[in-house]
């Protein structure tokens, strides 16, 4: 019994180590900030947003949060050229902000202008690490003088 108990606090442990691994590699999302406050820091900064439109009950959408947004080479473009944010939009901003983007579906990927508001590029549904950074790149490439 002593001994399962112990597998399974090394196996949790290993598990939390690991995630937080990912974590520190991967793209790093404005947390608790009101989308205000990121239009104002994607302005100050002169980047675009980068904006996860998700759900809790979205299955896709957790795939891209385990698999693709963990990624060190996606974290490194990303953190450099936007200002990420990944919104619930089941919240109360996230139901404005859908209505604002016309969210059609889950997950939306977005890449926001700050300063108009407008969508340069999207994507629509899970994607995998090398087509978001490709989008991402083109998305870059596209931004006007912020």
């Amino acid at each position: 019994m002593n001994k399962k108990l112990l597998l399974a606090t090394l196996g949790l442990l290993f598990s939390l180590s690991t995630f937080a691994q990912h974590a520190s590699t991967g793209i790093k999302f404005e947390e608790k900030t009101s989308w205000k406050e990121i239009i104002k820091k994607a302005k100050a900064e002169k980047k675009l947003i980068f904006m996860d439109a998700y759900t809790t009950w979205c299955g896709p959408c957790k795939m891209l949060q385990a698999r693709v947004f963990p990624d060190k080479q996606l974290g490194e473009f990303f953190n450099q050229n936007f200002v990420n944010a990944a919104i619930d939009m089941e919240s109360d901003e996230g139901m404005r902000l859908s209505s604002i983007y016309e969210v059609k579906g889950y997950p939306t990927l977005f890449f926001i202008d700050p300063n108009n508001g407008k969508v340069v590029k999207s994507i629509l549904g899970y994607t995998e690490i090398e087509q978001l950074l490709s989008t991402g790149k083109n998305a870059a490439s596209k931004k006007k003088s912020i």
